[in-house]
């Protein structure tokens, strides 16, 4: 089997990013590991304006991770039913449409 290959996370269109989950529920793996990429030093030098607010609650909710975009948009993922995968490929979809830089050179 294939070693994953890493991602680099960019933060740049993101203006904050909420990840609420409970630790003692047996679905927040994949939350959890969102988490731990786009908190990384190395993410979070792509943007260090961007808040990556975790929030452990002890009330057996859903976790879910939400992302307030710089234009106003924001993106909800339930990760209960999400790989860490899954979510990862959402937001960067979302962040490449919303990359300032890109845009200039996709009118040209």
């Amino acid at each position: 089997m294939a070693a994953p290959k890493k991602v680099a996370v960019v933060l740049k269109a993101v203006k904050k990013i909420t990840v609420q989950f409970c630790p003692f529920e047996p679905n927040v793996r994949s939350t959890r590991e969102f988490l731990a990429l786009v908190g990384s030093e190395k993410a979070r030098a792509t943007n260090m304006n961007c808040e990556v607010i975790p929030m452990v609650k002890h009330d057996k909710s859903e976790p879910a991770v939400e992302v307030a975009f710089m234009d106003g948009e924001t993106l909800l993922m339930k990760g209960a039913h999400l790989s860490g995968r899954e979510m990862l490929s959402a937001f960067q979809s979302r962040c490449t449409a919303k990359d300032p830089q890109g845009k200039p050179a996709a009118k040209k």
